[in-house]
């Protein structure tokens, strides 16, 4: 069984860093779609970044664009979130997902929230003064 576990949120003030960690357990990361998802109060799961571990590729939503910065280390089953230049409209409950997906080169954003099997319980971040 696959199990996923976030880390690293809190409060941060507008214009500053958090970065967010994703240990994966019960699997190696190969030939898999790991996902970072938010969803604020109100509003839908969004998909803000991804990484296709085999096909070592790399997707971001155009609102997080060079702001956020994904990466996977294999060694320690970790995929991580670094967030820089941070916004109140960053603010949102933050979740990891996985997929198997195998060797692809797919945009793994597009595939949408429903299509990952496995998630993690989220941790808030809060951008605010």
């Amino acid at each position: 069984q696959v199990q996923l576990v976030e880390s690293g949120g809190g409060l941060v003030q507008p214009g500053g860093s958090l970065k967010l960690s994703c240990v994966v357990s019960g699997s190696t990361l190969e030939y898999y779609a790991i996902g970072w998802f938010r969803q604020a109060p109100g509003k839908e799961r969004e998909g803000v970044s991804c990484v296709s571990i085999s096909g070592k590729r790399t997707f971001y939503a155009d609102s997080v664009q060079d702001r956020f910065t994904i990466s996977a280390n294999n060694a320690k089953n970790t995929v991580d979130l670094q967030m820089n230049s941070l916004k109140p409209e960053d603010t949102a409950t933050y979740y990891c997902a996985a997929v198997k997906v195998g060797r692809t080169y797919d945009n793994c954003l597009d595939y949408g929230s429903a299509f990952y099997d496995y998630w993690g319980q989220g941790t808030q971040v809060t951008v605010s003064s």
